[in-house]
């Protein structure tokens, strides 16, 4: 008796551990390559004990052979990576936004390792990135996220037929609509951008022998600055409220 007990607990540990795991693996703040894998180990283990009494009535039992216990698994590490994604699609329209930004301030060529990204970007995607996760934790939008993969496990059942097609186009969605959020937070610099160069063409008509490259780069790269410095709090709102939108759905009523 105390056998099969344990059995169909470690069995309710594991199913939950491979969903909560997989999202503290690939969720934007939590796998960036200068955290342990000890320690996201240790956070994903701490918080599916806490929900082990919540979440073990979704459990299905314990299966009876290899195959549906393997498939039960595998399910629930696609639900993971799926509810991870979208906080990765969603930070991602900072990098779109840092990249307009840096091609506007011609700085596209100044770059740095994003330790959000774990990739090479500019100076400016770096910046957004980096602010755009600390706003994330301070404003709590951590435990939003979290919360959506609380809720998941009535929403995605585990052992449950996986609704591929729903995913995909959720997936799709959220990438075009963070194209969209990239290019709407860098509107600001692109329309000081397109004043500027249209001034500065009058300008080099009106006097053929201006240095526009010695006069004009300076005075761009710090117009740039100076915008994104006066539109910086308001970038980080719409891009935090796109941030709690993009979970809200998963969200149990």
């Amino acid at each position: 008796m105390l056998q099969q007990f344990l059995e169909v607990n470690i069995w309710v540990l594991i199913v939950i551990m491979a969903r909560v795991g997989t999202v503290f693996s690939l969720m934007p703040g939590f796998s960036a390559g200068y955290i342990s894998t000890r320690f996201r180990l240790s956070m994903a283990l701490a918080v599916t004990f806490m929900l082990l009494p919540v979440l073990a009535a979704y459990v299905p039992p314990l299966p009876v052979n290899a195959v549906a216990m393997f498939l039960i698994l595998a399910g629930e590490v696609i639900i993971g990576a799926f509810l991870a994604s979208i906080g990765i699609f969603v930070i991602s329209a900072l990098q779109a936004a840092g990249t307009f930004i840096a091609y506007f301030s011609s700085m596209a060529n100044a770059l740095i390792q994003d330790p959000v990204a774990n990739q090479q970007s500019s100076v400016i995607s770096g910046f957004l990135s980096t602010a755009a996760l600390v706003a994330i934790f301070a404003a709590d939008l951590h435990h939003v996220a979290l919360r959506a993969v609380i809720d998941s496990f009535s929403l995605f059942q585990p052992g449950q037929p996986i609704a591929f097609g729903d995913m995909s186009q959720t997936l799709a969605i959220t990438l075009s609509d963070s194209f969209a959020l990239g290019l709407k937070i860098a509107s600001p610099m692109l329309l000081s951008a397109l004043v500027y160069y249209i001034s500065l063409g009058i300008l080099g008509r009106l006097m053929p022998t201006l240095q526009v490259f010695f006069f004009g780069l300076p005075l761009q790269i710090s117009m740039q600055l100076w915008v994104l410095m006066i539109c910086f709090s308001g970038m980080m709102m719409v891009f935090l409220q796109a941030y709690s939108d993009a979970y809200t759905p998963f969200l149990a009523p």
